[in-house]
């Protein structure tokens, strides 16, 4: 495994437990997301994704599942505490056919915990995320088991983003209240790649982005990166009306940027 910059204790326990847990049908396990794209932001997540050879049968599903919600830490992070997982489990059958919305075998977020400890269990299901969690982790993701990624992760045309990009905004609008920070960030990610095809970090979008938006809408994408570093506090109190004025404005351009 290659070094980390730092959580290499608990990426390392994830390690383990997939390699123990799955054996032999463990493939790869890549690590993708902030972690490489520009470093582990105070509210980042660790981004994991898996490929196996075969789909995880229940035992080693509710296996899996137990050390997610031991290792993992909960949402919203705590300092000094472990940080919030996010495994993608892909089998290498999905992979190879290209399928979209892209399938996944095993899913697991902070978001989910809820569900799972209540007793739901992780099963493979169909979303245009993971297309997207495919195309940037293609692009970016480093190797901490098995070979390099370009063997099993395979290429997402243009066209796949794109599609993947129009059908996840309105659940994205529509989750505005609940994840404010988060919604904004993303969307200001998804106007850079439409514009340029190229996947960037949060904060990276969000400095491309505000010099092309008006000052009341560049002063709230401002706030959303700041509250992303931790330099102020993730509060939207009083900025509501600004944040939806600013995430319908995005994506405006998001669905502009595709049509060009």
């Amino acid at each position: 495994m290659q070094s980390l910059p730092e959580n290499i204790e608990q990426v390392s326990a994830v390690l383990a437990d997939l390699r123990n847990i799955l054996g032999d049908s463990l493939l790869a396990v890549y690590l993708h997301g902030s972690a490489v794209s520009g470093g582990l932001r105070p509210q980042s997540d660790i981004d994991l994704l898996a490929v196996v050879d075969r789909g995880l049968v229940g035992n080693e599903r509710a296996a899996l599942l137990s050390s997610l919600l031991r290792l993992s830490g909960c949402h919203p992070p705590v300092p000094g505490a472990p940080r919030c997982l996010e495994l993608v489990v892909f089998t290498r059958h999905d992979l190879a056919g290209h399928q979209f919305p892209a399938r996944a075998e095993f899913v697991y977020g902070e978001w989910l915990r809820a569900a799972f400890e209540a007793g739901e269990m992780p099963m493979p299901t169909e979303d245009p995320e993971f297309t997207l969690v495919l195309a940037q982790a293609r692009q970016e993701a480093r190797t901490l088991f098995g070979p390099d990624k370009n063997i099993f992760l395979p290429e997402v045309s243009e066209t796949a983003v794109r599609a993947a990009m129009r059908e996840l905004l309105p659940s994205l609008l529509n989750g505005l209240q609940d994840d404010t920070r988060n919604v904004l960030l993303t969307l200001a990610r998804m106007w850079r790649t439409a514009s340029s095809g190229a996947f960037v970090s949060k904060d990276e979008a969000a400095l491309w982005a505000i010099p092309r938006l008006t000052k009341d809408n560049a002063l709230t994408l401002a706030h959303a990166r700041r509250a992303y570093l931790g330099e102020v506090a993730d509060d939207w109190r009083g900025r509501w009306d600004a944040a939806r004025r600013l995430a319908d404005q995005l994506a405006l351009n998001v669905t502009k940027a595709m049509a060009a």
